[in-house]
Formats: structure tokens, C-alpha cells, sequence
């Protein structure tokens, strides 16, 4: 469902997360189903959501487990906020397209 799906390191530039996960969804629906699906996963692997912001709505939502932090964005919003450009020096692990 998620499209354009990378992952950074950000350890060397950020204090508060080792790792951000970016990723893009074609409509409302598909964010929300990805938030479900993502926190539903990690549940059950024990791991607690320390913070949830955003709205599907909104075309962006920001998923916080502590080390590492989930963000799900319509195309138009990735393109606007531009994350990845916004952390110099962080290195990018994964990329899916």
C-alpha cells in the first residue's frame, strides 16, 4: 500500500530518535490503514506507541515508538515538507520504491 518507503539514520543529527521511517500513501483511506497496520504490528511485538500525531485527513501522520519515528504522508505533503533534505547528514538505509 505505502509507496516511496525510506528509512534514515539519524542518530548523528538527532537527539531524540535513532531512526525515521518516511513513507507515501495515495489517499486518506490508505494512511489510515497503514497507521492501524503499523501500530497493530508493533503491538504485538511489544512495543509501545509513545505519541501519535496528525490526522489521515491532515495527509500526514507522525507515528513516535521512541527510537523511531513513522511518518505516512499523501504525496503533495511528502513533497512539501521535504524530510528527507531537512535532516543534513542523516544516512538513508533503506529505500523502496
Amino acid at each position: 500500500m505505502a509507496s516511496d518507503i525510506t528509512m534514515l539514520d539519524v542518530r548523528e543529527v538527532c537527539d531524540f530518535a535513532d531512526f525515521f521511517v518516511l513513507m507515501t500513501a495515495e489517499s486518506t483511506r490508505q494512511i489510515n490503514t497503514l497507521v492501524e497496520e503499523i501500530e497493530g504490528a508493533l503491538k504485538g511485538k511489544g512495543t509501545r506507541l509513545h505519541h501519535r500525531e496528525g490526522t489521515p485527513d491532515g495527509g500526514w501522520v507522525l507515528l513516535d515508538f521512541s527510537d523511531v519515528i513513522v511518518h505516512i504522508f499523501r504525496a503533495e505533503d511528502r513533497d512539501y515538507y521535504r524530510l528527507e533534505g531537512a535532516w543534513q547528514g542523516a544516512v538513508e538505509t533503506v529505500r523502496i520504491q
